[in-house]
């Protein structure tokens, strides 16, 4: 059965199409305009890591005739250089780096830092790449040449794409990916909030040649606008060796890929933003929003406490027809910030939006279990021995829809084949320490990575059957009631810093941020209305499975069953627990 999932959600901005140029043609043209009344012009064309350089300046460049284009490539050290200069921070492992402060000027050879503007000649001058804005120092025209990260991956897959700087296009994607993770995004992330209050122009590149470009005006009060109301980032989907079919068939998904793994629905750090001005749509990067406005996107004591960093992950774990995921464990807080320079850790938990009846999570040690002979057996099946029995050590809990299982940092678990998991959790997602991937091969044929030493050092033994009963197992807590709703708190362990609240409703419920930021799902019930009780915001549509953010200026809101409602409908919200200090 189909859903009304919005694969494609817009957040409207203005109702006029000439305020986004569409297309190379148009592009240009609104460059002319602003460039022909200079006989001399510095245009700078700052790019993010993954755009098509080449396509920028065939298109756009070339047709304005500059007397000279300077590559901002051509000011880097050579990638030999910048190899070994990074070899420390990225190590050897295939996953995990450290994250170090590095900036545009470790990329740059000495000297070619500018003080003063490209000398002036009659004519247009272009400096264009990642890193333009720090050579040319100074300029007249600003432009911003920006893309999603989950277009940025598709172009490593393709090996279209390399590394800041590197000349690595054929290198597997994976490690792409982890260069950009630990120092190419974040070098490339400064470089935007440095300028972004400069910009004249923001160009999307997420479509191959079929541009949209806006004013960079427009595209700060754009976001100025999105975080005063509720809105969807745009999710995306994506194959794994243990997907399944649940949310091709319920989502209308395309039949290629073999299976649809995850679907990232609330992962601001990689998903976009689609900004609607009339009949066209702008996508951008939904992390300049966090960057940009985290105060009030957070709230003041979420910025205090995590910087302009957004804290809660929403996405969707498809086993239905697939397979287990792998047994794994994330690390505790104090290794995270050692190990790897992050300063939070992935505790996180396991929502049940749809379940077979045999379906199952394992969670916790089972009593008794000897931890040499765990480490033994874990060791012999990673070298090519008889397969992990983990049900020999791990406990393997029956599960049904609306169930709420929590996971603290280093709790062994792993969803089961045959369920639909919408997993809420802190955001540092890549770091989790596989033990046991149930000796099979990745997508492309070749196994996946698998952490025993990081796992083993950040087990907590302790967490065994009656614990895990006690303290993790959908723990539903009734809070309050009111006519057509009650509320309910279903987690999450005290050992973590997520609150969720589950609400059941035939009627309106009312809602405050109290200037906090809140994330949500429709878990039951086909469609809602987010409204504001004062009108501050447009009425907001949501539907079954999709989630959605609102902002901690947002304040008052009120969810209500988009027509009359015979059965109850419910969502589930998360925000961020008051610091408990000796927790």
């Amino acid at each position: 059965m189909k859903t009304n999932y919005d694969k494609f959600p817009v957040v409207p901005i203005s109702g006029r199409d000439d305020d986004c140029a569409a297309g190379w043609a148009e592009t240009v043209a609104k460059l002319q305009l602003v460039l022909q009344a200079r006989a001399r012009c510095v245009l700078v064309i700052e790019c993010y890591p993954g755009v098509n350089v080449e396509e920028v300046r065939g298109e756009l460049v070339a047709p304005l005739k500059p007397r000279k284009c300077i590559l901002a490539e051509d000011a880097f050290k050579d990638p030999a250089e910048l190899e070994r200069q990074f070899a420390a921070c990225l190590g050897h492992d295939p996953v995990f780096g450290k994250m170090q402060p590095w900036s545009i000027t470790d990329f740059l050879l000495p000297g070619r830092m500018r003080s003063e503007p490209p000398s002036l000649q009659e004519g247009l001058t272009v400096v264009l790449g990642t890193g333009a804005s720090a050579i040319a120092k100074r300029w007249d025209v600003l432009v911003y040449a920006d893309l999603a990260r989950w277009e940025i991956q598709r172009r490593q897959r393709a090996h279209q794409v390399g590394n800041l700087g590197a000349q690595n296009s054929s290198t597997p994607a994976s490690q792409l990916y982890k260069r950009s993770y630990f120092i190419d995004w974040r070098v490339a992330d400064a470089i935007r909030r440095d300028i972004f209050e400069k910009i004249d122009f923001l160009l999307d590149t997420n479509i191959p040649n079929d541009p949209r470009m806006i004013s960079g005006d427009s595209y700060r009060s754009a976001l100025e606008k999105v975080c005063r109301q509720p809105f969807r980032v745009v999710p995306f989907f994506d194959p794994g060796p243990w997907g399944g079919e649940w949310m091709r068939t319920h989502f209308d998904l395309p039949k290629e890929p073999p299976n649809f793994a995850w679907c990232f629905d609330c992962v601001p750090e990689e998903n976009s933003l689609r900004l609607g001005f009339g009949a066209r749509a702008v996508e951008v990067p939904a992390l300049t929003l966090v960057h940009q406005h985290p105060r009030e996107l957070l709230g003041e004591s979420i910025y205090r406490r995590f910087g302009a960093e957004f804290p809660i992950r929403f996405d969707l774990l498809d086993t239905i027809g697939g397979g287990n995921l792998s047994l794994q464990v994330h690390p505790l807080l104090a290794y995270i910030r050692e190990q790897f320079g992050m300063p939070y850790t992935q505790d996180e938990s396991y929502y049940l939006l749809d379940a077979e009846p045999d379906a199952a999570v394992y969670l916790g040690f089972l009593g008794g279990v000897d931890r040499k002979e765990f480490e033994r057996e874990l060791r012999r099946a990673q070298d090519g021995g008889a397969p992990f029995p983990a049900e020999r050590y791990v406990n393997k809990w029956p599960v049904q829809k609306h169930a709420h299982l929590s996971i603290p940092s280093g709790t062994i678990h792993c969803s089961g084949r045959n369920s639909l998991v919408l997993e809420i959790s802190a955001t540092p997602y890549i770091f989790t320490f596989k033990l046991w991937d149930w000796d099979r091969l990745d997508l492309s044929g070749k196994p996946r990575p698998i952490h025993l030493e990081h796992g083993l050092a950040n087990l907590q033994w302790t967490r065994t059957t009656d614990w895990v009963r006690e303290n993790l197992l959908d723990l539903k807590v009734p809070v309050a009631n009111g006519p057509g709703w009650s509320e309910e708190s279903t987690g999450l362990h005290a050992l973590e810093f997520i609150e969720t609240r589950r609400h059941w409703f035939t009627s309106p419920v009312e809602h405050d941020t109290r200037g906090t930021l809140h994330v949500l799902n429709l878990v039951e019930g086909k469609e809602a209305i987010v409204e504001s009780p004062t009108g501050a915001f447009y009425p907001f549509h949501v539907h079954y499975a999709e989630t959605f953010i609102v902002p901690a200026a947002v304040g008052a809101y009120r969810i209500r069953p988009a027509g009359d409602a015979v059965s109850p409908l419910a969502t589930i919200k998360a925000y961020v627990r008051e610091e408990r200090h000796g927790v």
